[in-house]
């Protein structure tokens, strides 16, 4: 196993003192642990506050020059450390190989996209009604926030959030997932070796329930953003909005991918796949429900299932098609979905089980379903795995109905070569990503990105210009030279 120092508060590395005991296991092989350690406790999760706060007003005061640099250097740490990045990235998670690989180079790319907005980034001048008075407004570091991840993008939704917070000038307090331990401390040491002073980043692992109040509730706290479950978010919303501080949380979803007559079969095909397998299904923008016209609906799911019969299965270093289930509480969830859809009355088309080889690791096979109902726990839940249910609607209204009928509204897509259908869909449908003959899945990382209804807080969005608004304070000026 590897050295147990996890806790990086104020410029130290040191060990959990809680009683939680956190465990790190390959999901291909979850007999011999990587890693065990004790996780954060309360008072430690106050001491990185401390350490935040403490710097805050020294790390906000350091120029845009100083800041964008060092952001820049991490960003070349990140490329030089690749393959190493990823095989840890990939051993923890268990993504194939290639995938953690392209992971590890879009944090990359959000450290250098973020550190130009050090420089950049800028308030307004705006015209005054009073000609002795100059108006304007100024963006200011809100402070202190409060980071917390999720597993399945373990390096680059950790990435999308540091690069923004420290290039606006806050400090932080990063808590990621206790499922991917490994490589949020790989990337904090990264920022530790360009010279982030101590107390500017913090580092703790621990459970939610033993920190979490510690690292939202405190009140030198100035923001918080998370990203996770619904229910997690839900109530971490509930706690922040009695301080009154901002909150940015992003969580689940239920992505809708529909398919009219007149498109391109083989595409659609090809996305459904993508969307709904890529990384065994465990994104929040997965394509969930395949929502189809009637008329093409044989058609294409028979594409969709030689496809998904076609795809390769094992250990991420193996770099298969679909690697496997973070967990074994994840991989149960994905059978026991699997079982509630046939109970429901779904026709499983393909998959539905779990593999013969490889014979250990949390394993799935992509999994098809048809004669799936609107209404079936299948088509409202989110599963968070290889799973993939297919709709038949019989038009194109039917098809935004069905879409919507959900309680999330983070991605969707629509193929289609009728531009006025994909116009109409792109106003009706209640999704904040919507895609276009594209798979529910990616981003840029110029473009804003969060959902609608339960899929977001709905306030400022991740990504682009909005995380750096999110990160910041506006003030409006009001000048009158004596």
């Amino acid at each position: 196993m590897t050295e147990t120092h996890y806790q990086y508060i104020d410029g130290v590395w040191t060990d959990g003192d809680s009683t939680d005991e956190i465990t790190v296991r390959d999901p291909a092989a979850p007999e011999d642990p990587i890693v065990a350690f004790s996780g954060a406790s309360e008072t430690q999760a106050e001491e990185a506050v401390s350490a935040a706060a403490a710097a805050s007003d020294n790390w906000a005061a350091t120029t845009p020059d100083d800041r964008d640099t060092i952001l820049y250097e991490v960003a070349e740490r990140i490329d030089a450390n690749r393959d190493a990045l990823a095989e840890t990235l990939t051993r923890e998670e268990g993504k194939p190989i290639s995938s953690g690989r392209g992971e590890v180079s879009r944090a990359a790319e959000i450290f250098r996209f973020f550190a130009s907005y050090a420089r950049s980034a800028t308030g307004e001048t705006i015209p005054s009604s009073d000609p002795e008075t100059l108006t304007y407004t100024v963006r200011e570091p809100l402070g202190v926030v409060t980071l917390i991840t999720p597993w399945n993008f373990p390096i680059a939704t950790p990435s999308w959030k540091l690069a923004t917070a420290l290039a606006t000038g806050n400090t932080v307090v990063l808590k990621p997932s206790s499922e991917t331990p490994m490589i949020a401390k790989q990337l904090v040491e990264l920022l530790a070796e360009v010279g982030v002073p101590n107390g500017v980043v913090n580092l703790v692992v621990g459970s939610g329930s033993t920190v979490g109040d510690a690292l939202t509730t405190d009140e030198r706290v100035d923001g918080v953003s998370f990203t996770g479950s619904t229910e997690t978010g839900q109530h971490i919303a509930e706690t922040v909005a009695t301080r009154g501080i901002p909150i940015q949380t992003e969580m689940g979803g239920k992505n809708p991918q529909v398919v009219l007559p007149d498109a391109d079969l083989e595409a659609a095909a090809d996305a459904a796949i993508s969307g709904a397998f890529g990384g065994c299904g465990q994104a929040c923008t997965a394509t969930s429900r395949l929502i189809v016209h009637e008329d093409v609906a044989d058609e294409l799911t028979a594409a969709v299932v030689e496809r998904a019969e076609a795809l390769s299965i094992g250990p991420g270093l193996d770099d298969p098609d679909i690697g496997p289930a973070v967990s074994a509480g994840e991989n149960e969830t994905n059978l026991e979905y699997i079982e509630v859809a046939e109970k429901e009355g779904a026709t499983l088309q393909t998959g539905g089980g779990q593999p013969a080889t490889p014979e250990a690791g949390y394993f799935v096979e992509p999994t098809v379903f048809t004669d799936v109902e609107p209404g079936m726990r299948i088509a409202q839940e989110e599963v968070f795995g290889p799973v993939l249910g297919v709709i038949e609607v019989a038009d194109f209204d039917e098809a935004v109905r069905v879409a919507n009928d959900v309680n999330y509204g983070l991605s969707a897509s629509i193929f289609t070569t009728n531009m006025a259908k994909s116009r109409s869909f792109t106003k009706q449908i209640e999704a904040g990503v919507v895609k276009i003959n594209g798979t529910t899945t990616g981003s840029h990382v110029q473009m804003p990105f969060g959902g609608m209804k339960a899929s977001s807080s709905e306030t400022q969005k991740e990504l682009g210009q909005h995380a750096y608004e999110f990160y910041t304070h506006e003030k409006a000026i009001y000048r009158s030279d004596p």
